[in-house]
């Protein structure tokens, strides 16, 4: 097939429509990436969803084709995480993680976050104007994370600014995300060896007594995964947190009635994610053999995006899928993925959201967009899709 050239301005700013052009004219495009190389993205719901959970899909970058796929290079002490595993040491480590994020676990977490949401409210309260990503949405998520894995307090700002360099990179200080990367392999060993040598009633500490005592995990592993849960949990609440607040602002009768009745929240928080989620497309895979999709050959080795963006837009499997509706009753969105690459943290990401919104409508009844609509800045990823800023009238 030949290479489809689609405007990658425009699957920043507007993935929406550059992915129903692509949805639209077949099941699966070879397009150039932002770095130069060829990649595979795959647009339609079915497919998405089917190739999700297919094992012919590998995380493990052992599968690609030599000068195929380049990324962001991690260290080894980085690197051996749940995104470039597939079982049986996704299964193993996957398993030691979830008891982390059950839902019962998960729910006795909401009065600490309830209480945290509130301070970040009363810190705007009183004002005119605020930026709900750096003053709410990514407070939140990384205070909440933070806690979980036992970062002490004096590290946490810098614990942000490393997580923002790697998700959000500044196009004009490249070596951000190096320097953040050296910093944090520099930094875990150290907090590693704090709990080991005082354990705490926290995550890493359970993982370190399970490294420790059973050796399930190599001690590259037990860093990386630390790594990995900081990240992915602050990345996919902060940007879900943003485009929710930012899609309830562009639809005024479904922000009242939200405000109206907040037991709808839960329902809410799926529709958000489906309508505009935290990723646009799923992280890379390599297929381990040739792959056909609707008379579109895909070849062994070469990388493959699914995005979940565009399935979440299928009118196929959603109808009138460009409408925020909170009366949408269809369970099924891929936002957080689907298999065995599920997102672990989906149950913690459900429950931030839908305190930080709730808890916002409440605080502000008169909020309101403080920038014209087209003025907003996007994180500039083809990957992830966030607000660098959310700018609001109180």
């Amino acid at each position: 097939m030949d290479t489809v050239s689609p405007d990658l301005p425009a699957l920043v700013a507007d993935p929406h429509a550059a992915y129903t052009r692509l949805r639209e004219a077949g099941p699966a495009h070879r397009i150039t990436g932002p770095d130069g190389l060829p990649i595979w993205v795959v647009s339609r719901y079915g497919d998405v969803r089917r190739l999700l959970a297919d094992p012919r899909l590998s995380l493990d970058k052992a599968h690609r084709t030599p000068g195929n796929y380049r990324g962001f290079s991690l260290p080894p002490a980085l690197d051996a995480n749940l995104l470039n595993m597939d079982p049986p040491d996704h299964t193993r480590i996957r398993r030691l993680v979830s008891k982390a994020f059950t839902p019962g676990r998960v729910e006795g977490m909401r009065p600490g976050i309830e209480a945290l949401a509130d301070q970040l409210c009363d810190a705007m309260a009183g004002r005119m104007r605020a930026d709900l990503v750096s003053e709410y949405a990514a407070p939140l998520p990384i205070t909440v994370i933070c806690d979980l894995l036992g970062v002490p307090h004096d590290s946490r700002p810098d614990f942000r600014a490393w997580t923002d360099a790697l998700v959000a990179p500044d196009p004009e200080d490249p070596g951000a995300a190096k320097r953040a990367v050296a910093a944090m392999i520099a930094y875990f060993p150290r907090l590693i060896a704090d709990k080991r040598r005082d354990p705490g009633d926290d995550l890493l500490s359970d993982l370190v007594d399970v490294r420790d005592d059973g050796d399930a995990l190599t001690e590259d592993e037990l860093t990386s995964l630390a790594f990995l849960i900081l990240v992915a949990g602050y990345e996919n609440t902060v940007q879900l947190v943003g485009t929710a607040v930012l899609a309830l602002l562009d639809h005024p009768d479904q922000l009242a009635a939200l405000r109206d009745d907040p037991s709808r929240i839960e329902d809410a928080v799926e529709e958000f994610a489906r309508y505009d989620g935290p990723a646009a497309l799923a992280i890379r895979r390599f297929p381990v053999r040739d792959i056909e999709l609707d008379g579109v050959t895909i070849p062994a080795g070469e990388t493959v995006m699914l995005s979940l963006a565009s399935a979440n837009r299928d009118p196929v499997r959603f109808p009138d899928p460009g409408s925020l509706d909170l009366n949408r009753r269809d369970p099924g969105h891929l936002a957080l993925g689907h298999g065995i690459h599920y997102c672990v943290g989906a149950p913690l990401a459900r429950l931030e959201t839908q305190i930080a919104v709730n808890t916002l409508l409440h605080r502000f009844p008169a909020l309101k967009l403080d920038v014209p609509r087209d003025e907003l800045r996007w994180r500039p990823s083809i990957r992830a899709r966030g607000l660098i800023a959310l700018p609001v009238r109180l």
